[in-house]
């Protein structure tokens, strides 16, 4: 580490000139124009001002809060600056007298106009003005931008960033790709972000298309790229059980045919294709790595059936993986059905198992008994020993973490094999997310809905008229059809998320006392969670009320009515997923979104995109562009190696540029490989591989 670094920017991982440099601004503030308070008054009200003035007036005030309150004058016009947390420094340096330049958003106070939280500076008058933008980074508690300032102005002046920012790729490479682009090279790029030039173009700057913004997201990309590209070679080296079409003689008998010939429909030409992709993969001798996008209801779970009978009829296991016990159940007894009939052993693994269930379960995995095991993440713990792993299909996948979704490996015989693996998601990847961090997945879509399937209808409703809903579910139900009710997601309690979904259930009882009314929830037992799913199923319980723990897997085909309570709660995807458990039967099926006023921008267009789209890849960018990758991809699955510097839908056209730039370095400049992914990701590569 590097001594001159003060504690608090190592704890930020600012731990070397090099990791400084590269932490960018995240914004810029224009501080090259000041106005008079008269000025700031008129127009500070729409955007970010800076004006300046004497201290007349410094006072703690202890109602409602303790806070800090100061009057700054100029030309007899007055402003007040209020800070609801504050330091005896930031006292001390606005006392009376002092003259202080400020800059903030003016809103109109109890007292008149103010700037609450303003940046303050003790500056002379007449001190001059900054001739370019002012950058701001991103911080952590208790480190100032004037500190980061001073440490990243610092790192620009060591005297060995030149040779850490050196131009290492090729330019004849860079000529080819980039023809049309005059782009900087890294060092000037970087040094321009931190300190735009007077004449700097302050919009591109600021939105991050600038000439230098480019270059610096092209690397980054460009290091994620050759990660994943490489991670993908790795794959390729390693040995996997051969897994094919198993051949018919005599008495033995093909459990992939069995299958096919038990079950109730045939497969779709989507499904179809699907299947073939996939049997081909299984088939080569190293592990298969595919991601399976479904619609929901476009029938994935039939294909990982399939899958695992070929592995099994290969005399390999096969391991069904599943985020909930809800949904994990739902598996276990589709695959109950499916499999028992045909002589395989399907084992149920889950950490709420009691413990002599739970030892019996890992006895019959670890002697090869159990074929098919179907359980939550309890199968990936430590005390679960395959005997002869082949396959592990993980639904849901962006539900777990990376760690979790590590390749199984184990020895077999002599030789150490990889399990093949396809991950399964009803919820579409959008394109550039699916460039970017599934490029190491190859991608099967089932793009149509089984025969029958009929389009969902979905109503946008004001909670006012909450009574004509329950007349609307009264009517429903009296046609002898099924209803969810689903209650709203409170994120910030679990308990007052439980409390409504118990009122809602008592009123709506209360409300329908010729019908069967169920509540399911995420605090429930498993038992008894599947005590009441299979009352639903059978039409013992009419209508269901339920927290989102029926978000995935749920089918019950005479359920065609599900009202959504505080819509608006709601993220496009859960709401996409929610909907998709109507619509599985023959009735025409409603969706209602209830939602409170007042509405947000945001939720009224998420709504209103609901409303006229079913289509899930369409629903899919829509959520990207509203949230991000982050939350997409799932937290704890991005890890620390999320893209700081690009946005997917922005800078879209630049991945095809890097995945290009990527396989050219791999292929003919290989030992420039390791020093860009050590200049951009370090450690974190490793989690790309995931």
């Amino acid at each position: 580490m590097t001594k001159t670094v003060p504690p608090a920017l190592q704890k930020m991982g600012l731990d070397s000139p090099m990791a400084l440099v590269l932490h960018l601004p995240m914004r810029y503030e224009d501080e090259t124009e000041l106005l008079s308070i008269a000025e700031a008054l008129e127009l500070g009200r729409f955007r970010s001002v800076q004006t300046q003035g004497v201290v007349i007036r410094n006072q703690v005030l202890f109602r409602p809060r303790r806070q800090l309150v100061v009057s700054i004058e100029d030309a007899g016009e007055v402003l007040q600056l209020r800070f609801l947390n504050f330091y005896p420094s930031q006292q001390k340096q606005m006392a009376v007298g002092a003259h202080v330049r400020v800059r903030g958003e003016i809103r109109e106070g109890f007292q008149g106009p103010e700037m609450v939280h303003p940046t303050v500076r003790a500056l002379a008058p007449d001190a001059p003005l900054p001739k370019s933008l002012t950058p701001v980074y991103p911080a952590s508690a208790g480190v100032t931008q004037t500190v980061l300032r001073k440490a990243i102005s610092s790192a620009l002046k060591d005297p060995n960033i030149h040779d850490l920012l050196v131009e290492f790729l090729p330019s004849k490479l860079l000529a080819e790709l980039l023809p049309s682009h005059q782009w900087p090279n890294l060092e000037a790029a970087i040094t321009l972000l931190h300190q735009p030039p007077a004449d700097a173009d302050t919009q591109t700057l600021l939105d991050r298309t600038h000439l230098a913004w480019r270059r610096v997201q092209f690397e980054e990309l460009l290091a994620q790229q050759i990660s994943l590209k490489r991670a993908h070679s790795i794959r390729q080296k390693r040995r996997a059980p051969e897994i094919v079409k198993a051949t018919e003689s005599g008495s033995k008998k093909s459990i992939e045919s069995g299958l096919l010939k038990v079950l109730p429909f045939k497969l779709t030409s989507a499904q179809d294709r699907v299947w073939d992709e996939i049997g081909h993969d299984l088939s080569r001798g190293f592990p298969m790595n595919r991601l399976l996008q479904g619609d929901v209801g476009s029938g994935k779970t039939v294909i990982a059936a399939l899958a695992a009978a070929r592995a099994i009829d290969n005399g390999y296991q096969a391991a069904i993986m599943a985020p909930t016990e809800i949904l994990a159940e739902q598996h276990f007894l589709k695959m109950q059905e499916w499999f028992e009939p045909l002589g395989v052993k399907v084992v149920w693994l889950s950490g709420s198992l009691k413990a002599k269930e739970k030892r019996l379960a890992q006895d019959l995995v670890e002697s090869s008994e159990a074929q098919l095991i179907v359980g939550t993440h309890a199968l990936i713990q430590e005390s679960v020993h395959f005997a002869k792993l082949g396959l592990a299909v993980i639904d849901e996948q962006h539900r777990f973490g990376v760690r979790q979704r590590m390749e199984i490996q184990q020895r077999i015989g002599s030789e150490l094999l990889y399990c093949h693996q396809m991950m399964m998601s009803a919820t579409p990847i959008p394109r550039t997310l699916a460039m970017t961090y599934y490029a190491d997945l190859d991608v099967s879509v089932i793009d149509e809905l089984p025969p029958g399937r009929k389009p969902i209808t979905t109503k946008v409703l004001k909670a006012s008229r909450r009574n004509e809903v329950i007349d609307g579910v009264k009517e429903w139900l009296a046609k002898g059809l099924q209803a969810y009710w689903v209650c709203p997601l409170i994120e910030e309690s679990e308990a007052l998320q439980l409390q409504t979904a118990i009122e809602s259930a008592e009123q709506l009882t209360l409300a329908l006392p010729n019908f069967k009314v169920g509540l399911v929830h995420g605090r429930m037992k498993s038992d008894e969670k599947a005590a009441v799913m299979a009352a639903f199923k059978a039409n013992e319980i009419q209508l269901l009320v339920a927290t989102t723990v029926i978000e995935v897997g749920v089918d019950v085909p005479n359920a065609a009515l599900m009202v959504i309570e505080h819509a608006e709660r709601f993220g496009y995807a859960q709401i996409h997923q929610l909907r998709g458990r109507v619509g599985r039967g023959s009735a025409d099926s409603v969706c209602i979104l209830m939602y409170a006023e007042p509405l947000s921008q945001a939720a009224k267009e998420r709504l209103q995109t609901l409303r006229e789209v079913s289509d899930g890849f369409v629903i899919a960018e829509r959520d990207l562009s509203l949230r991000g990758p982050g939350e997409l991809l799932g937290a704890r699955q991005s890890g620390d190696a999320m893209l700081r510097f690009v946005d997917l839908q922005r800078d879209a056209w630049l991945i095809e540029l890097a995945q290009q730039a990527a396989e050219r370095l791999l292929a003919e400049y290989p030992d420039l490989v390791e020093k860009q992914l050590a200049r951009w990701l370090g450690s974190r590569a490793e989690f790309l591989k995931a």
